[in-house]
């Protein structure tokens, strides 16, 4: 009589077995062999490679030492109902053995970055289907999550009533912007484009892309209009980046600081077209949402020049009205070093 004990044995001896040897070899159905053969992947005991007639099963040590026959790409797609994150990783992980070849540090970010992603499909995309793709091709990391729903942007945008996606991109990127405030953080996306080499939120003809290599943000229009949300996350599978470095960055900053996300970076370019920076609106569209914060890093790389107004709103106005919030500014050029340091200058004889 055929046991699994049986099956696992035959597996340590022969390498590779299929349902139709184990059927032939103990004289019994395929079909009882494939509940036996479930029941051992379903344990740990043995990994399932190929589909159908092509599927053959191997122990888990017989995969390690073999790894050419590990697949380079997992995809499927989930209808969204009752799905939750940690089942759908399980899955992944369980199905695609190469993730647990890659470095303790990648795998960690892998995790956490999936997991944000996919629980905002479920959450906030209101898709019926969420479409998923993992691979693993020439030593980097990538995952595509898309639905067809609300879209991103669009979602931020009409929840907090701003007047375009431009504008919800913007808020996205300061970090703790949410549609649902009361069961999220809104800290997801922040710091999933962050722990990325390359990250894209492609959604209703917006794109935004976070290139970490370079380092630089993109927005981009393009004509090709995706419906619903498109989150593409790259990450060299032989990167020294570490989650929880990328996390004390931008948290517990001081002695008052409870773990909590402190600090936030602003891209000045981001915030008009053509990049120059003049009116004091302009920079209360900057400031907005900055109060949550305890630093602020505002970002002038490849901004020519901003305004007296723009300068006084930022660094003597908002200075002044929340004194405890830490303001700093980096990659700036001569002129807009000089409005900078001019604003400075009023606030300190304001104090």
């Amino acid at each position: 009589m055929i046991t699994p004990e049986n099956i696992v044995a035959l597996a340590k001896q022969k390498g590779r077995i299929t349902s139709t040897e184990l059927s032939d070899s103990f004289g019994v159905s395929r079909q009882y062999i494939h509940v036996l053969l479930q029941e051992l992947v379903a344990n740990g005991q043995l990994m399932k490679f190929g589909a159908t007639r092509y599927a053959f099963y191997v122990l888990p040590e017989y995969a390690r030492a073999h790894p050419e026959i590990l697949p380079l790409r997992y995809a499927k797609s989930f209808a969204n109902k009752q799905l939750e994150e940690h089942k759908v990783l399980d899955q992944i992980e369980h199905a695609f053995p190469t993730l647990e070849n890659l470095p303790e540090n990648v795998r960690s970010i892998f995790t956490y970055a999936f997991s944000e992603m996919f629980n905002n499909a479920i959450e906030h995309s209101q898709s019926v289907r969420i479409g998923v793709e993992v691979s693993v091709p020439h030593k980097t990391l990538s995952f595509v999550i898309q639905d067809s729903g609300i879209g991103v942007f669009r979602n931020v945008m009409r929840q907090r009533g701003l007047a375009s996606e431009l504008e919800a991109i913007q808020d996205i990127l300061k970090g703790k912007t949410t549609t649902m405030p009361k069961s999220h953080s809104g800290e997801g996306i922040f710091f999933t484009s962050r722990v990325a080499d390359m990250f894209i939120l492609d959604s209703f003809g917006y794109q935004l892309i976070v290139d970490n290599k370079a380092p630089d943000v993109f927005v981009k229009k393009v004509s090709k209009m995706k419906r619903g949300t498109r989150v593409s996350f790259t990450l060299s599978a032989t990167s020294k980046r570490h989650l929880q470095d990328v996390f004390k960055k931008y948290t517990n900053l001081d002695d008052s600081s409870d773990y909590g996300f402190d600090k936030t970076e602003v891209r000045v370019k981001l915030y008009t077209i053509g990049g120059v920076h003049i009116s004091r609106s302009q920079a209360r569209r900057v400031l907005t949402g900055l109060e949550k914060f305890k630093y602020v890093v505002f970002d002038f790389d490849k901004v020519p020049t901003v305004g007296q107004a723009f300068a006084d709103e930022v660094f003597r106005v908002f200075h002044h009205a929340h004194p405890d919030i830490k303001l700093e500014a980096e990659n700036m050029s001569e002129g807009v070093r000089f409005m900078v340091e001019r604003a400075r200058h009023e606030a300190a004889i304001a104090t």
